[in-house]
């Protein structure tokens, strides 16, 4: 793979993926209470379909909505205490159904399914599948906006982000699964060439995707490691050499992405599975064993820190997520939800609170951004709140990848800085 295929910009952070192996994976033991988020995707929260009192089973759908709303299902069997406001690991707090484990596991039969490749997106949304390396847009929607447009489409399993090792995991041990999902999707969407992109930093994971790769009719793209490779716009141009510039959208390119546990997802979806657990990482200096943990959806990230030996002392600070878009804890009540990937638990060596708040014109910022953006800009924008000048350097196209707060000099803090500038333009009535 040349450089010319590589995307713009980007940084090196330390992995630190050694931390926790990739296998292998332990389970969590679903816990006495499941708090289940009625909001896990982009788009409206689901309508509570049970109440207070209701027997459920595993895998009985607990909330549905229109739209981009993706429906949620029982992780547990029991009964449901009732719909309350919990902590969300990126929202803040959420309505979520609690239910009380009766430890029973009874679950649902499978749904039947259809083998059509037209019926896929359907028995997806059923299953509640929504993108599960952190976007949690519709899987279903996707799939369907895909259709006729997408040629080539791509397994995204670099996981680019520094700790976090939950697709690698998956797919040491499960690359058939993922490229028996991700053929499904190809034939829905009409593809006819399918990549499985893996960084060159997870051995075991690219010689576990060449093995499934000849039995799906794949083939395996290793890539530099290389922030923000697994972002779909700048991992469509290392893999393909296109460019899907400002306000175009993969499809528009001929290409489709879909992360490594989204795939393992569907397949499972085609056989009238629900989405009701996932992969997370544990890891970071401030626990104890990290590792990789299969949790029911629902599991707070207390029990996964506890699998993993506890907290140390020195921990600094709880990030839901990776270290370069995760968001700091609030509560270690917050659940897991289908886009958690990683639980971090950070010492102060590990994270840094010095925030600046003076550019020092170095244009580094600029040099790192993937998406050929100026950081300088949003940052000068939002402090005036300027939404013609923010919408002219097209700050809703950025990534939030966090590449120029990572090599900003001065420390400033440029992501939080976008997001709250993306609210001026949102809000703004611009003609």
């Amino acid at each position: 793979m040349g450089l010319k295929r590589l995307f713009s910009g980007g940084v090196h952070p330390d992995g630190r993926k050694a931390l926790a192996p990739p296998s292998p994976v332990r389970a969590v033991e679903a816990p006495a209470l499941v708090a289940v988020p009625l909001r896990q995707h982009i788009g409206p929260p689901c309508g509570p379909l049970v109440r207070a009192g209701d027997r459920v089973r595993r895998g009985q759908k607990l909330g549905d909505g229109e739209g981009l709303c993706v429906p949620v299902h029982a992780p547990v069997s029991g009964v449901v205490r009732g719909v309350e406001t919990r902590p969300h690991p990126a929202l803040g707090t959420c309505e979520a159904i609690v239910i009380e484990n009766d430890f029973l596991d009874l679950a649902l039969p499978p749904a039947e399914a259809s083998a059509a490749p037209s019926d896929l997106a359907r028995a997806v949304r059923e299953a509640g599948v929504a993108g599960m390396g952190g976007a949690a847009f519709s899987t279903a929607v996707k799939i369907t906006s895909s259709a006729g447009a997408a040629k080539t489409l791509i397994v995204n399993a670099c996981e680019c982000e520094p700790y976090v090792n939950a697709d690698n995991a998956l797919v040491c041990e499960h690359a058939e699964l993922v490229l028996q999902g991700a053929r499904r999707i190809a034939a829905a969407v009409g593809a006819n060439e399918l990549v499985a992109a893996v960084e060159n930093d997870k051995p075991r994971a690219a010689a576990a995707l060449r093995r499934a790769a000849a039995l799906a009719d794949a083939r395996v793209a290793v890539l530099p490691a290389r922030y923000p490779q697994g972002s779909e716009k700048q991992l469509i141009r290392a893999v393909t050499g296109r460019e899907a510039g400002y306000g175009r959208l993969p499809r528009d390119v001929g290409c489709a992405v879909f992360n490594a546990a989204t795939c393992a997802a569907v397949e499972r979806a085609a056989h009238g599975e629900p989405l009701t657990e996932r992969i997370v990482t544990v890891s970071g200096r401030g626990v104890r064993r990290p590792g990789n943990f299969r949790a029911r959806i629902g599991t707070p990230v207390s029990a996964l820190i506890d699998a993993a030996g506890g907290m140390a002392e020195n921990t600094a600070r709880v990030v839901a997520g990776g270290p370069m878009m995760g968001f700091a804890l609030d509560s270690l009540d917050a659940p897991v939800t289908k886009g958690l990937n990683a639980v971090l638990c950070l010492t102060a060596d590990e994270c840094s609170d010095a925030e600046g708040d003076v550019c020092i014109r170095c244009g580094k910022c600029a040099a790192a951004c993937p998406m050929r953006l100026l950081p300088l800009e949003f940052w000068r924008g939002e402090r005036f709140a300027d939404a013609k000048a923010l919408a002219h350097f097209h700050v809703c196209d950025c990534i939030e990848c966090g590449c120029c707060a990572y090599v900003c000099p001065a420390k400033l803090p440029l992501v939080r800085s976008i997001r709250a500038a993306k609210r001026i333009v949102k809000e703004c009535d611009l003609p």
